[in-house]
């Protein structure tokens, strides 16, 4: 660490161990509460000593410590951030726009992920209450974690996912909606075989989904197919082999709707297994526009949620929250939008 100057000018000792704001006040020769002044910017400090003290603490590499602050003001400036899988684009973009809200907004995030474990949820859970977050965006996999915060009074906001409807606030979007639209789509095509794959109807998403697709179909007066529901687990080699024994079935169907974006890479793969044609041979549409969709060809379409646009209104509504801790549970719809590509076209004659 480098050596910076003392008060008189006379260099000050080189430190071994991490700069206190003592070490910055005797640096430049200035008294601890008004080197705290220079550098918090609240209170006077004349122009000369101000300058002189932030050169000490850009000189020792000073950090402000974030739990002194906290024990002494009772403000917190972090949040924290849990989310399922950030090798999944969609949780990683979701992440990066509650991180660039909160950053606008004077905080920082404790990032957290848990496999879609419930236990894990609550462990993070448990790390947030010890390091004394402001609050809390999750997206949940149980109603546990919403619980553990609540009742270490830490606000949170379920995003993407709801399982404490009308006692936490949330931020989400119209699954049910978007995806009756996206089969409504496929039917206006011709397609009267219609897959879905989906890896769960007990959330929010997957269920809302699945009533979505069932809507449709009985808006067509077309008979619901058990057999045409696949329960495909929640990885892509999971995926891609249920549509493996799906799509080389004589009876396969002729258009797949895919309920997220890992799942829609199975069936991808899955069809590139078999020799299958893209949309020739079978249409495919995704629930999650991840990047991939459009660096191949054809091009997938899929229904697009602004993760980054989700991130920044669960930070606005729980920074809300945080200033009104008593106001009523508010749960915020956002918009979806199907970006049309070439990955479906109309049944043959």
């Amino acid at each position: 660490m480098g050596r910076g100057a003392n008060g008189d000018g006379t260099a000050a000792p080189e430190l071994t161990r991490r700069a206190t704001i003592k070490d910055v006040a005797v640096a430049a020769g200035v008294s601890r509460s008004t080197a705290s002044r220079a550098l918090t910017g609240r209170g006077y400090v004349a122009t000369d000593v101000r300058e002189r003290v932030l050169a000490a603490a850009e000189n020792l590499r000073y950090v402000p410590d974030a739990t002194a602050r906290y024990l002494k003001q009772q403000v917190s400036l972090s949040l924290g951030v849990l989310v399922s899988d950030l090798r999944n684009s969609f949780y990683a973009r979701l992440a990066a726009g509650v991180g660039q809200a909160a950053r606008t907004q004077g905080y920082s995030l404790v990032l957290a992920e848990d496999g879609g474990s419930a236990e894990a949820q609550v462990e993070a859970a448990e790390t947030f209450v010890a390091t004394r977050v402001a609050g809390v965006v999750v997206t949940p996999v149980s109603a546990d974690v919403t619980t553990y915060l609540s009742r270490h009074r830490i606000p949170v906001i379920e995003v993407d996912r709801q399982f404490a409807a009308g006692a936490c606030d949330a931020v989400v979007v119209d699954n049910q909606t978007a995806s009756q639209q996206v089969i409504e789509d496929l039917i206006g095509l011709g397609h009267r075989r219609i897959a879905l794959f989906i890896d769960e109807t007990t959330w929010t998403t997957g269920r809302e989904r699945h009533a979505g697709y069932q809507a449709a179909l009985a808006a067509a007066g077309i008979p619901l197919d058990p057999d045409l529901v696949v329960s495909s687990g929640w990885d892509v080699d999971a995926a891609r082999s249920a549509a493996t024994a799906l799509l080389r079935s004589d009876e396969r169907p002729t258009a797949v709707f895919a309920a997220n974006n890992v799942l829609a890479e199975g069936v991808w793969r899955a069809a590139n297994d078999l020799g299958l044609r893209i949309p020739d041979d079978v249409s495919l549409v995704s629930f999650d526009d991840a990047p991939w969709m459009s660096l191949v060809t054809p091009g997938l379409t899929a229904v697009a949620q602004d993760e980054a646009a989700l991130g920044a209104a669960a930070v606005r509504r729980l920074l809300e929250r945080i200033a009104e801790p008593q106001a009523a549970p508010v749960t915020v719809m956002m918009s979806t939008r199907i970006v049309h590509r070439e990955s479906t076209r109309a049944v043959r004659p």
